[in-house]
């Protein structure tokens, strides 16, 4: 990274080898299936967001921990398909790249996941080797959260004006850390629906109550297929946008990856940096305009397998301009 490249969106977080095998329904336990068809990928939530941002024309660099066997080669080598920098990736000898074994339902358009990690994940130390010079807004996973934490301190530290944004998609032990320092924190519905307490099934409410444990200016919970939600600092009420789910549902996965680059790029369009996140809380229309967008894109993804091509089939779909980027 250098100063030559102005605009960069900087995503840390995980990167897998995704093996979908795509099933006419999901099996019950101790079934034997064929699978319709099958696909490998790069996976995690940062990368796929990552993808996405530079199918719209943003310039992005990844930050994470990557193996040294073949598959994470192939990691590399989408990265580079996808002219995504990550070029300060740590690597660990001998480490064996995490893999997510995925049943994608035909039926349903659902998803399920089984993971498999043994990689360490980024520290704060591993971090402070990344140049922020040239980077627009920088985008993290709430994982690891302490150290995560350490990492966006050195951001305000070094770069008090760069906008951050904070993906918090699972309960985690001290995940309580992120909720400070960041400018936008976009909940996952898994997240909200695992909490304790009358909240977990009311996203105003539980958008209501966190706004009183963070400094973040705007706070996002897509909530699938019943739309979004978006509350900006100083609102007296969350704002909502319905869902656009697509004629024929056929694939689920990457779905809030994809809602989470729509509002990175969306914000960077609309010039909401994080001095002028605030500017939402008066402008209800302007929240509600981004969260329509994010949804608009969001469940363009769910019609379609996979997320190549997804932005030119959006904009050829009409649900995003041929050029330009949308107000």
């Amino acid at each position: 990274m250098s100063a030559d490249d102005a605009g960069r969106v900087l995503g840390v977080g995980i990167a897998t080898l995704d093996i979908v095998n795509v099933v006419a329904a999901y099996p019950p336990e101790d079934a034997e299936v064929r699978a319709a068809g099958q696909r490998i990928a790069r996976g995690g939530n940062v990368a796929n967001t990552l993808q996405v941002l530079a199918q719209l024309g943003r310039p992005c660099a990844w930050a994470g921990v990557l193996g040294t066997d073949a598959a994470a080669g192939r990691i590399s080598a989408a990265f580079a398909a996808d002219a995504i920098d990550h070029g300060h990736a740590v690597r660990v000898p001998g480490g064996a790249t995490p893999t997510s074994y995925i049943a994608l339902s035909r039926a349903t358009g659902s998803r399920t996941i089984v993971h498999h990690r043994d990689l360490p994940e980024l520290t704060a130390a591993d971090f402070a080797d990344v140049p922020l010079e040239g980077i627009a807004w920088a985008h993290f996973e709430g994982r690891n959260p302490a150290e995560t934490a350490r990492m966006l301190a050195r951001v305000r530290d070094e770069r008090p004006g760069l906008p951050i944004s904070v993906e918090i998609e699972k309960p985690r032990a001290g995940i309580e850390a992120l909720y400070q320092g960041a400018d936008v924190l976009i909940f996952a519905r898994a997240f909200v629906q695992a909490a304790d307490g009358a909240d977990a099934g009311d996203p105003r409410a539980f958008l209501l109550h966190m706004a009183a444990l963070t400094d973040a200016r705007l706070l996002l919970l897509p909530w699938g297929a019943d739309g979004a939600y978006g509350l900006a600092r100083g609102a007296a009420e969350p704002v909502f946008a319905r869902a656009c789910p697509p004629a024929v549902l056929r694939d689920s996965l990457g779905a809030g990856d994809v809602f989470n680059a729509a509002v990175i790029d969306g914000l960077l369009a609309m010039g909401l940096a994080m001095g002028l996140a605030t500017g939402l809380a008066a402008d209800a229309d302007g929240l509600a305009g981004l969260l329509a967008r994010a949804n608009r894109l969001a469940g363009h993804k769910c019609g379609q397998d996979g997320l190549g091509g997804l932005v030119a089939s959006a904009r050829a779909a009409g649900l995003l301009p041929a050029t330009g980027r949308p107000a």
